[in-house]
């Protein structure tokens, strides 16, 4: 097993200082790439591929695991030939946590020399970047909305400071402003929110099941759109996910489908995995299983 680790130097916090504590052994069993500056971990990741890796691994957060992927995607033979590790150093690290991968280190690393192997879907859209049409995958969750706006106004500082707290500052500022109504749709039936959040697993924000009935082998995706976002429709959504009956009692609509579109009369952002990536309109689609990942033994 030839593997590739991609990590960010700069990280911060006690996952991040443990990480960098086994750098010296980790030299021996892998080949360590620290990524020079922000979102260079994509062209990281692509050139690992072609270099003949076969297991690169996305040491971080949300944002790192997406970055990664989307570099191991971008090489025409990156998904057939390259499986996707996990080393969990993130804010919330909710791909990790929809993996079941340990949060210490000594057991995450373990999982990855083991090596035992998934397929799961891996979800890809079309998107508006910069007046042009873009493709961006993502494993884990998109949205669009509230919380698209909530991620644009993190101050990093706080978040270094607060950790997830600091989205939820950000999350309650988005809610104070005026609101887009976002459209999704699956060419059959449509739906209008004030955010709409789409899910390849089960989880969001953490281990928030906004997506109960996620399955990431099924070929399809799950929509939660939230009609009217304010903090009671917050708190109504709180106690739905509690009590295990989000849209009954949540007031959130739902849709599952293999393919979706996105669109607004406003300018909204897309995020993909925690992480703002474009704007809408947006086409969304999965291909069944075409990602190979690196998971704990059952």
């Amino acid at each position: 097993m030839k593997i590739c680790i991609i990590f960010n130097p700069a990280a911060r916090g006690d996952k991040a200082r443990r990480f960098h504590q086994h750098l010296r052994e980790l030299a021996g069993a892998a080949e360590l790439r620290p990524t020079p500056r922000a979102g260079a971990a994509q062209q990281l990741a692509a050139e690992a591929v072609a270099e003949g890796f076969d297991t690169i691994v996305a040491a971080g957060g949300d944002g790192t695991v997406n970055e990664v992927l989307n570099g191991i995607v971008a090489h025409p033979d990156g998904l057939s030939r390259v499986r996707l590790g996990v080393l969990p150093l993130g804010t919330v690290n909710v791909f990790a946590q929809q993996l079941r991968l340990p949060t210490r280190f000594k057991q995450a690393w373990q999982v990855i020399c083991a090596g035992h192997e998934r397929r799961i879907d891996l979800a890809e859209g079309e998107l508006m970047l910069e007046g042009r049409p873009t493709r961006r995958c993502f494993v884990q969750m998109a949205g669009a909305g509230v919380d698209s706006r909530a991620i644009a106004l993190v101050d990093w500082a706080w978040k270094k400071q607060l950790g997830p707290l600091a989205y939820w500052r950000s999350g309650f500022q988005a809610l104070a402003e005026p609101k887009a109504p976002v459209t999704v749709s699956d060419g059959q039936r449509s739906l209008t929110g004030h955010q709409v959040l789409i899910g390849n697993g089960r989880y969001y924000g953490g281990r928030l099941p906004v997506f109960p009935e996620a399955d990431l082998t099924d070929g399809l995706l799950e929509v939660t759109v939230v009609p009217r976002a304010t903090l009671w429709a917050l708190a109504r959504g709180a106690l739905g996910m509690l009590l295990g009956c989000l849209y009954s009692l949540g007031g959130a609509q739902h849709l599952r489908a293999g393919s979706l579109t996105l669109s607004s009369p406003s300018t909204v952002a897309l995020q993909m995995d925690g992480e703002n990536v474009g704007y809408l309109p947006a086409r969304i689609w999965v291909r069944p299983q075409a990602l190979r990942v690196v998971v704990p033994a059952r």
